[in-house]
């Protein structure tokens, strides 16, 4: 028994589970993305207006095609993992991700502010914009693992990479008055290499938390 568990294990943690999940999450991230450069182009040309809730609703699709390409790999893993709650999750959370990083833009009041609290509110928006996907989705993954609250923290890194990554590339590159067709290009390439740092780092705490589920898992 020992032997088995201890072959499950490498099976679980050698390359090929986490090279899956990174191509797999980038896929669908990428896929996702062009939700919101098709809302945002959109928007550009016929309803400038009207761009805020056109990315909300994008988020919301973006999260969707994320949700279902990450479970169709965990539940190679975890089976009993229901897919529909996940995906519906997951949108609901990348829609309220978009809402906290639109709300600046559209509400200027907190320009008023005192530094101090102009920092809080800051500091309170990145929590809950980086930790809304991770903890939608702890709600399912806290029924299958041990100690699934790291996958908040974990996922909240990821992104926090994932987008630095993104404003490194698509900053530089977008100016002012700039073509909305190459601002879309831009914007979609850069969210692939967003999508590619997002899922190494969330994949690596994944298999952090599958290992350890398999082991308690194996002990009498």
């Amino acid at each position: 028994m020992a032997d088995k568990d201890k072959a499950g294990t490498t099976r679980l943690t050698r390359p090929g589970f986490l090279a899956r999940w990174v191509g797999w999450v980038t896929l669908g991230e990428s896929l996702g993305f062009l939700a919101p450069v098709l809302a945002e182009y959109i928007g550009a040309n016929t309803w400038p207006d009207g761009v805020p809730l056109l990315l909300v609703l994008a988020g919301f699709a973006e999260g969707a095609v994320l949700g279902w390409f990450q479970v169709r790999l965990l539940r190679t893993r975890l089976p009993a993992v229901a897919s529909r709650p996940w995906v519906l999750l997951t949108s609901v959370a990348a829609a309220f991700a978009w809402s906290v990083g639109l709300l600046p833009s559209a509400w200027l009041a907190w320009q008023g502010w005192p530094v101090p609290v102009q920092i809080a509110a800051g500091a309170l928006a990145a929590v809950l914009l980086l930790g809304s996907i991770g903890a939608a989705q702890w709600i399912q993954l806290r029924h299958h693992v041990p100690r699934a609250w790291r996958w908040i923290a974990g996922s909240a890194a990821a992104w926090a990479v994932g987008l630095a990554v993104f404003m490194a590339v698509a900053t530089p590159l977008w100016e002012p008055g700039q073509q909305a067709w190459l601002t879309a290009v831009i914007g979609a390439g850069a969210a692939v290499l967003m999508a590619v740092a997002m899922s190494l780092v969330s994949g690596l705490v994944l298999v952090r938390l599958l290992t350890e589920s398999r082991r308690q898992g194996a002990r009498p």
